[in-house]
Order: C-alpha cells, then structure tokens, then sequence
C-alpha cells in the first residue's frame, strides 16, 4: 500500500438490526498513522461503527477497506487471519482476573500464532518494557493500579503488531493526570510504530489534543468531520452544543501539542517496512 492511499476507507456504510437502522450510509476516510477520534452522545452508533471496523459485525451494505481490502467481503476463514492486522484496547481493560499481566498479554500470541514458548516470552516482555510495565508481570490485575492495567491492556492489542488500534473510552474512569498519561501513551504508539488509530470518547480535552481528525456522530450519522480545529468551529449547531456540554472551554481545546505529521510518519513506516506487519 503506497503512504499516500488511505489506510481506512469506511464508504457507504449501513447497519440495520430487524426494522432499526443503527448506522446511516457512513462514510470515512483515515490515513496511515492518522489519529480518528470519534465523538458524540449515547446510542450514536459509535460501538457498533467500531465493531465492524474490526471485523466483528459485517455490514447490511457499504464497504470497509483496511490498507485496500474490503474485510466486509472476506469469509470467515480470511476473517480470522485479517483479524491480526487489528488490536483493541476496552474501556475496562478486559483483563483476565486469573492470569498474570505476562499471560495476559502473552493469551493472543498463544492462540493466533505458531511462536515457540522463548519467543513468546521475548515479544511479550518486550512490549511490557516498551510500555513501562515490566515489572508488573507476574501480578494480576487485581494488583496493580487502573493506568498499569491499561498499559497492560495497550501491550497486548500491541504485541500481534497491529496496524489498525482501536481504543474504546481510553481515558474513562481515570483521573486527570492519568488520563493524560495515557493520551501520551496513544501518541507514543503512533510516533514508534506508525499505528493508526480509532478512538472513541467522551474526554474533550483529551480528543482535541491527540486528534489528527474528529468526526462527529449523531444518530448514525456524521455531522461533522475534520481536523479539530474545524470541528470547533462548525456551523453544525449539534456540533456546538456538544462541545458546550463538555464543560471545557473553547480556548483549552485550541491549545494542542506538537505532533509529527501522519504523512511523515506514513512514508517512515514504509521505508522501513514496505510490506506492513506481517502477521506471524
């Protein structure tokens, strides 16, 4: 996949459940290293947009391209391996209470690769480093705080080396300093391994800052997508209100921190990697 061609194109994208239309024709386009960070009130179709993004729900119609091909199309057995090409991080963690952060983040290498024993214990000590937790590894979840466990919860959607990450409410729950931590994590990943997101969330602060493009959905619907700094300006008055709703002040979300372009980070990962991650 050449840098410059999108990495995500959501196009035309409808899902309906019986007589109940959940999402309206949506339509999406997101580059490689791109930050996509979905807003809007409860029962906008966020979750279930997000489930498709990652193959678990297949569309009524419309199509959904990762790095070209369109996964809506693909059956159940090229299903299970384009799957790799994903992580997610829940709102909850969704960390095993009776496994050991180190079997944590070792369950997806066990069940959807082939790796000896050495080389499992090799990537998943790795990744726990890259993020700061190693010596959380032979704790449960149950002893470590919430920002460790989602750190935790970051390398494990992190070590089948996905290219599409998506963070389901990343900061929710968490107090102002970690939540910011966090929204540092996201970037980090981004910078270190050219990874596209997709976030949903309800932190303003949060979205405005590590944003490449907002998109806005109400009722299954986007009203509103682009850089932050037209969101914040929109004329959509749906638009407004919600930002209004947040509590924040308009001049806290236009202070936003310096980032290495997408397309830079894109062309990067291609010279490094120009076939992608393959899966292992």
């Amino acid at each position: 996949m050449s840098p410059a061609a999108p990495h995500v194109v959501v196009d035309r994208l409808v899902k309906r459940y019986g007589e109940r239309t959940v999402l309206h024709g949506v339509d999406l386009t997101i580059n490689r290293a791109e930050t996509l960070v979905i807003i809007g009130g409860s029962g906008a179709g966020k979750s279930t947009l997000v489930r498709h993004l990652i193959a678990l729900e297949r569309p009524t119609s419309g199509r959904i391209l990762i790095g070209g091909t369109d996964i809506a199309s693909l059956s159940d057995v090229e299903l299970a391996v384009a799957r790799r090409r994903f992580g997610m991080v829940f709102q909850k963690y969704a960390l095993f209470d009776s496994m050991t952060c180190f079997e944590n983040v070792a369950f997806p290498l066990r069940e959807q690769t082939r790796l000896k024993e050495k080389e499992v214990r090799e990537r998943v000590l790795a990744k726990l480093r890259d993020l700061g937790v190693e010596h959380a590894a032979q704790l449960t979840p149950a002893q470590i705080s919430g920002g460790m466990a989602k750190r935790v919860g970051i390398a494990r959607a992190l070590v089948l080396e996905p290219e599409l990450l998506i963070y389901d409410e990343p900061t929710s729950g968490l107090d102002p300093v970690t939540s910011r931590t966090v929204d540092d994590l996201i970037e980090e990943m981004r910078e270190r391994f050219a990874v596209t997101s997709v976030i949903i969330t309800h932190d303003m602060v949060s979205a405005f800052d590590i944003a490449d493009q907002l998109a806005m959905l109400i009722k299954g619907r986007v009203v509103a997508q682009g850089p932050p700094g037209e969101v914040l300006t929109s004329a959509h008055e749906d638009v407004q209100r919600f930002i209004r709703s947040s509590g924040v002040e308009a001049s806290r979300l236009e202070k936003r921190r310096r980032r290495t372009p997408a397309a830079e980070l894109a062309a990067r990962f291609a010279a490094e990697a120009p076939v992608g991650h393959p899966p292992p």
